[in-house]
């Protein structure tokens, strides 16, 4: 397979898309975010990449927590909006109809429309540059129940979307057994 250089770029697909929760000067706000992950899984931890300018990056200093809102498909205009305007010179909440609702985390809003919330404490901030990297050690997550399946979290029933310069895109079918498919290869994993 012939190859091009591209130059550093952060060419990892595809971007979860997500709404960063956080109260500034007591006020709920949600940043639109698609630099983001898991961290690790003891303790549960993941990350989120803001611009020092965004407005929620200023309510995660304030308060030390933050939450993670997992839109679905049906929220896609919300969460471009999201990230589109400054929570400085708009009410995202009133404009986008957001329903907030708290967990044990009283500084980190939910938003009740999207069908997975995670709360978060923050655990570290590193300045990167263009970004700020938050590392967030979940400690709550609240999941929708009709997008449970046998008690357990179906993804093709919270329908996220991820952001590929410049569209959204849906999360594709499975297409193979993780910690299996990989046993095909020489007896791979005995």
């Amino acid at each position: 397979m012939k190859k091009k250089k591209l130059g550093a770029q952060p060419i990892i697909w595809p971007h979860p898309t997500v709404l960063v929760g956080a109260l500034v000067d007591g006020k709920p706000d949600f940043a639109a975010v698609a630099w983001t992950g898991v961290a690790a899984g003891s303790p549960p931890c993941v990350t989120v990449g803001l611009q020092p300018q965004r407005h929620s990056l200023k309510g995660i200093y304030q308060n030390r927590v933050f939450s993670v809102n997992i839109p679905s498909v049906d929220l896609v205009k919300e969460t471009d909006y999201c990230g589109l305007v400054s929570g400085a010179k708009a009410d995202k909440v009133k404009d986008c109809g957001f329903k907030v609702f708290y967990g044990a985390t009283p500084a980190a809003p939910l938003i009740e429309q999207c069908p997975v919330n995670l709360e978060c404490e923050v655990l570290h901030i590193l300045n990167l540059g263009s970004h700020h990297l938050v590392v967030g050690k979940i400690t709550e997550v609240h999941f929708a129940e009709d997008c449970l399946t046998d008690g357990k979290p179906d993804i093709t029933k919270v329908r996220p979307f991820a952001f590929v310069p410049a569209k959204y895109h849906t999360i594709g079918e499975a297409f193979a057994d993780a910690f299996k498919v990989g046993r095909e290869i020489k007896g791979g994993g005995k």
